[in-house]
């Protein structure tokens, strides 16, 4: 390196920026492997180097999406592309179109994800037969119809990969997937087999990180066997590998599989999934921002340094240029910080979004959470009815029929006694059947959904707040077929409209009716409270939050409220079903 920079030799400068990034690749400092990609770009790029420039340009690419910054990721590998197009470069072409595949397939763009699957085997094909070297797309586009749940043509693309002269490794990847999908269709037919035959591979040749993610599936697969004793230890097992191996995402799996399987510990492994996963978000973002700093640092650093050389040879010329030079800095630092805020600002308002999604997915929980519950509660609510109705109430029956064979053989006078007896013997029969059908009444799985968790919080609120609740429903909502992100965001817009009539409304009543508007989901919240001029008082926070939620739903939001009269929210928002 220093003997090049005496050289100015541009190329042996690219060169070995290029070896040292490699070096760090494999040593997983990825910080200084992007500095010295990023320099290596630099020598090569000014030097004129197509071929070695759009290489750097890949390897900053493939770092950014190491850590989720996909749309970074996405530019700079799209900038190579079209270099290596110019080159006529159809290997380097196909690597880097997989690659742009497995972007889309992260953002769950997966149509696209095809697209460029399909560019990447078109270039595949016009590459001499000497320098090809097979990258599973096969396999990957399986992948992609899987995530689709489009699991008979996944199916049909991975017996494609075993049909290609594939790696070990990739052999045993394939099978892994192939059995997965095969569960997902609940034809557990040879499955058990296909996952046990890539796990002896991977534990053979000791690759760990694959090892976790088919003990994830296997586990899976014995909870669909009802077996939660094997499914709870493969669970544990890969839960400790991805822990070993510092593995984010199959970490964060293997709590939510612990989750549902470990019921004792279940709020505890959900605790750790919204901690780990808060800190990796951190973590994530702040190497990210190390990157930028990266790109940005090193050109500032040169910018400079040849102002500062340019200043000093001004200096040396003629003195009056120090008041025109300071001038100028002082302009320049103005506009730096002025720069440095607007960053600032933008930062805050990314953490701010992030920070929102991340309160989303927690709702997200909890209302599955309690949909749990509740049918726990219904379950044991039936359970005792059919013990009254079949158990005791039988008993009954029997030891009253009895004793009305003994009543034959009795005195008259004992008779009439021993028929009431009977009598009061029926009548409880009668009052444990009334307690039976009342328990056993309207209380099924079908009415654990979305509305009774909605019910809870009214009646909570009612409590709290002191008015009276009515609710209503229109029962054609098919609220299991709209997505958890919407039903949390209704659930927070009625939680804070619900908390605002306790503040500031002193009502009686409180009425909370969905409906259905034409293709739209409507839900109006009313209160008889004391109302305001909508004219002259000024929205508050809690407005303010609602409003913010309805048009991340794409909806619209109604407000009306007169003095002494109460208020009215009406919220339209699309009735979407997934």
């Amino acid at each position: 390196m220093n003997l090049a920079k005496k050289n100015n030799n541009l190329f042996v400068i690219g060169d070995a920026h290029w070896n040292y990034a490699s070096y760090y690749i494999n040593l997983e400092m990825h910080e200084k492997a992007f500095l010295h990609f990023n320099e290596g770009f630099k020598a090569f790029n000014k030097g004129n180097y197509k071929y070695e420039s759009a290489k750097m340009l890949y390897g900053m690419a493939d770092i950014k999406g190491i850590y989720r910054d996909y749309i970074s990721s996405e530019i700079l590998t799209i900038k190579s592309i079209e270099i290596f197009k110019n080159l006529d470069k159809y290997y380097d072409l196909y690597v880097l179109y997989n690659y742009l595949a497995i972007i889309q397939e992260q953002i769950k763009e997966f149509d696209k994800a095809l697209k460029y699957y399909n560019k990447a085997l078109s270039y595949y094909k016009k590459v001499d037969n000497n320098n090809k070297r097979y990258l599973s797309i096969y396999n990957n586009i399986g992948n992609i119809y899987f995530k689709k749940k489009d699991y008979k043509k996944a199916i049909e693309f991975y017996n494609k990969e075993f049909e290609k002269n594939i790696s070990e490794e990739q052999y045993a990847r394939t099978t892994d997937n192939l059995a997965y999908c095969k569960l997902k269709m609940n034809d557990t037919t040879g499955v058990k087999t296909l996952f046990f035959k890539a796990l002896d591979i991977r534990e053979r040749i000791n690759n760990k990180t694959d090892i976790t993610f088919n003990k994830i599936h296997i586990s899976d697969y014995y909870l669909y066997k009802k077996d939660t004793i094997n499914a709870l230890r493969y669970s544990n097992e890969a839960h400790k590998l991805a822990k070993e191996l510092k593995s984010g995402e199959d970490y964060l799996t293997t709590l939510q599989q612990l989750s549902k399987l470990d019921t004792k510990n279940s709020k505890k492994y959900l605790d750790r999934y919204i901690e780990f996963n808060d800190s990796l978000i951190m973590v994530e973002r702040r190497t990210q921002n190390k990157f930028t700093r990266i790109e940005f640092e090193t050109d500032e650093i040169k910018e400079e340094s040849e102002r500062l050389a340019l200043k000093a040879e001004i200096l040396s010329q003629q003195r009056i240029w120090i008041v025109g030079g300071s001038i100028s800095l002082l302009l320049i630092l103005s506009l730096l910080y002025f720069l440095r805020v607007q960053k600032v600002q933008n930062e805050k308002l990314r953490l701010e979004s992030e920070q929102q999604k991340a309160n989303e997915e927690v709702y997200v929980l909890t209302l599955q959470q309690q949909a749990k519950l509740e049918e726990e509660r219904v379950k044991e609510r039936n359970r005792i009815s059919a013990e009254l109705h079949d158990g005791i109430l039988g008993k009954l029956f029997g030891t009253r029929v009895n004793l009305g064979f003994l009543g034959m053989q009795m005195t008259t006078d004992t008779q009439e006694s021993h028929q009431k007896f009977l009598d009061d013997l029926q009548d409880i029969e009668k009052e444990i059947r009334e307690v039976s059908h009342k328990l056993s009444d309207n209380f099924d799985d079908s009415n654990i959904n979305f509305v009774t968790i909605i019910q809870q919080l009214l009646e909570e609120k009612g409590v709290i707040g002191s008015f009276q609740t009515h609710f209503s429903s229109d029962k054609n909502i098919a609220w299991t077929k709209i997505n958890e992100i919407t039903k949390a965001n209704v659930y927070r817009i009625i939680q804070e409209a619900l908390q605002n009539i306790i503040k500031h409304a002193n009502a009686k009543n409180v009425h909370l009716i969905f409906y259905l508007d034409n293709e739209s989901l409507a839900i109006k919240i009313k209160d008889d409270g004391v109302g305001f001029d909508t004219k002259k008082g000024k929205k508050g926070i809690g407005i303010k939050n609602i409003n913010t939620r309805v048009k991340k739903l794409d909806g619209t939001l109604l407000f009306d409220s007169k003095l002494n009269e109460g208020t009215e929210l009406k919220i339209i928002i699309p009735y979407t079903l997934i």
